[in-house]
């Protein structure tokens, strides 16, 4: 089932995504997130009416995702950066498609324009994940996070809506 997040999901969004902390180069923060710091994250998406969704089966979150403001200059007002992020244990069953199928189909009814993916490279599933639904890659900045003792190159998906 694909729902808007709740606060009280903050917890297992917070699980999920601080795996992705400590043991990947997927995303560049460095320090685990607490379940207030996301509980905030998410209010700030919702105070800008942006979705915050989650994956839920058998009452457990297997992923989220959701949309931000691309930039924060008013002529980027329709425009917004895309993330997704599952379980560990709920790769490869579709969960990710879910999320994403519906998170574009809400802001294709908010009439936004282009929504943009990074990804920090190599990341095939997300490659794939972002090419199934249509975005193509525009950009690739070489070098530019610092993890774990190696140097990460992102790429950038555009699709517009």
């Amino acid at each position: 089932m694909i729902r808007p997040a709740l606060p009280a999901d903050a917890e297992a969004i917070a699980r999920i995504y601080n795996h992705y902390i400590l043991n990947t180069v997927i995303t560049f923060e460095e320090q685990v997130v607490t379940p207030q710091a996301m509980a905030k994250r998410i209010d700030d998406v919702y105070a800008v009416s942006l979705p915050w969704l989650v994956a839920e089966s058998s009452g457990t979150i297997a992923g989220y995702a959701y949309a931000s403001r691309w930039k924060d200059r008013s002529a980027y007002r329709y425009s917004v950066e895309s993330t997704v992020y599952l379980d560990p244990a709920a790769l490869g069953v579709g969960f990710g498609l879910q999320l994403y199928a519906t998170l574009l189909a809400d802001l294709r009814q908010q009439q936004l324009h282009t929504v943009i993916g990074g990804i920090a490279l190599p990341n095939e599933a997300s490659i794939r994940l972002h090419e199934k639904f249509g975005f193509r890659k525009v950009a690739h900045f070489e070098e530019v996070g610092y993890k774990f003792g190696t140097w990460v190159d992102v790429g950038y998906w555009q699709l517009i809506l």
